[in-house]
């Protein structure tokens, strides 16, 4: 967050004349993932909320914003068409906290139009932690467990994932003018992680023995949630490590114009 502070100051001071903006969306998150393979999952929806404080330029077409966001995301073996993921019985529930910078850019003037699109791009960081509830209905959370045997010797390439990883928003919007100090807005934003953790599930089962061992029968149950644990299942595909985990922010957001510097 220090880092999105100091960029855009930055930006602000080298400017003059620009109006001032707030946003505030209220909406739903949404993931994409190897516990939700379709391209948009309904049910993997959760609320959403982000605030954004913007600067609009004197061409009336280039605003930087700079945002703060809060979704939750899920998904589920419950809902796949599959029936051995549906054995498998995985799920996971996750909060997102998100920052970024963006670039907004108006498709047309907006003096001349009282409705128009736009799109938005940059940079930003997010902060996760999955859980899920174990068979006694306690919530736990799945990264401490090494599910798939992160942090064992027996399996040297993979570590411990970190809850804090860096995302790249894009997406793209309709504004419709209310009046001269308020704008209605739909926006959908999507965020491309560099992450396939945000679900718990990258790449092939570990040893169930081994995580019974060193990690406890809980790691264990919820790394293969199926009636019958075995031995066998170890080095099967679990998740497809090559394709990154993703999630969007969809909502209503109204913008009210602060004033001119």
């Amino acid at each position: 967050m220090k880092f999105f502070t100091v960029v855009f100051i930055f930006l602000v001071n080298t400017c003059v004349a620009q109006q001032w903006q707030a946003e505030l969306m209220v909406g739903a998150t949404g993931y994409h993932g190897d516990l939700a393979a379709t391209g948009v999952d309904f049910k993997t929806l959760g609320p959403a909320v982000n605030l954004n404080l913007k600067y609009l330029l004197p061409n009336n077409f280039i605003a930087l914003r700079a945002g703060i966001g809060y979704g939750k995301i899920k998904g589920s073996d419950a809902n796949s068409k599959s029936t051995d993921l549906q054995r498998r019985n995985l799920s996971f529930k996750s909060n997102i906290l998100e920052g970024n910078l963006c670039v907004e850019i108006n498709l047309v003037d907006p003096a001349e139009y009282d409705g128009y699109p736009y799109l938005f791009a940059g940079v930003g960081f997010f902060h996760f932690n999955p859980y899920t509830y174990d068979k006694n209905n306690k919530k736990t959370f799945l990264q401490p467990l090494g599910t798939e045997g992160q942090g064992l010797a027996e399996y040297p390439n993979r570590f411990m994932y970190s809850l804090t990883r860096a995302c790249i928003p894009f997406g793209l919007g309709w504004k419709y003018k209310v009046n001269d100090r308020y704008d209605l807005i739909y926006e959908l934003g999507f965020r491309y992680t560099n992450t396939d953790y945000l679900d718990d599930v990258s790449s092939t089962y570990a040893n169930p023995q081994l995580l019974l061992t060193n990690r406890g029968s809980e790691a264990a149950e919820l790394a293969w949630r199926y009636k019958t644990p075995a031995t066998a299942v170890a080095g099967r595909i679990r998740g497809n490590p090559e394709a990154k985990d993703w999630y969007y922010m969809t909502g209503i957001k109204i913008l009210i114009k602060l004033g001119e510097q």
